[in-house]
């Protein structure tokens, strides 16, 4: 709890056995989260055994597929009056959730951002055509939606509070569900009038295989260009 409000963390998982579990302990042992979420998005191996050693709530999401679908349910499942997301491959600290409470007195929604050099440790899968990337797509959102300064459009390590959570939920049908979600919610909350504030979190090597760019830069500039499609297409679509 933090200041009286309640936390909850979102933790969408396929291929995460290997950390999900010292992820999920290093967020309780913060000391200010109520509830950690796991969405088992027909997740791989033995995640689902490491995640029942400890004390989150495991959610299965398994018949859609996508990190967008296992997202959304996540959020939705999510009872805190303040919501973090982010991943359960061990890139992310749970100990920088401190620096988003510490923004939630002034904004109701903070995104993290990895595009700072001085954050991204050895062996984080940042090189400069992703880091660049993230920002040219970034900016791009800025511009088609009137948006605050933005450096990141694929950083997961999110918090959102109860409002800005159900003026968004009525969305949820627009989305793909799949690997474009995380600019997808940026797009929603700016364009339901909210202005998030960015902050720097650290970004460390991940811990086993990702299924989402595999570490591939080919793959994350595929994503990008999702990603720039969703900020067109989203242009154009009149929100009620």
């Amino acid at each position: 709890m933090h200041k009286g409000k309640t936390v909850s963390v979102v933790i969408p998982t396929y291929n995460e056995e290997g950390s999900i579990r010292a992820v999920i302990n290093g967020f309780f042992d913060t000391g200010v989260v109520d509830e950690v979420v796991v969405i088992d998005n027909n997740a791989l191996g033995n995640t689902k055994a490491e995640v029942a050693k400890t004390k989150a709530r495991l959610v299965e999401e398994k018949e859609h597929q996508g990190y967008g679908h296992a997202m959304m349910r996540g959020l939705r499942e999510a009872t805190g009056d303040l919501v973090i997301t982010v991943e359960g491959d061990g890139t992310f600290l749970p100990k920088d959730i401190h620096k988003f409470l510490a923004y939630t007195d002034e904004f109701e929604v903070i995104f993290g951002t990895r595009t700072s050099r001085a954050a991204i440790w050895s062996g984080a899968f940042m090189p400069f055509p992703v880091r660049f990337g993230n920002w040219a797509v970034a900016k791009f959102l800025e511009v088609m939606h009137n948006g605050p300064s933005m450096t990141d459009v694929s950083c997961s390590y999110k918090l959102f509070s109860r409002e800005v959570l159900d003026s968004i939920f009525p969305l949820f049908h627009l989305s793909s569900g799949k690997d474009a979600f995380s600019i997808e919610v940026m797009i929603w909350v700016m364009r339901r009038g909210w202005r998030p504030i960015e902050i720097p979190v650290i970004y460390k090597q991940r811990i086993g295989v990702s299924m989402y760019t595999g570490e591939s830069v080919f793959k994350a500039a595929r994503i990008g260009f999702k990603m720039v499609f969703q900020v067109l297409r989203y242009r154009f679509i009149r929100f009620v």
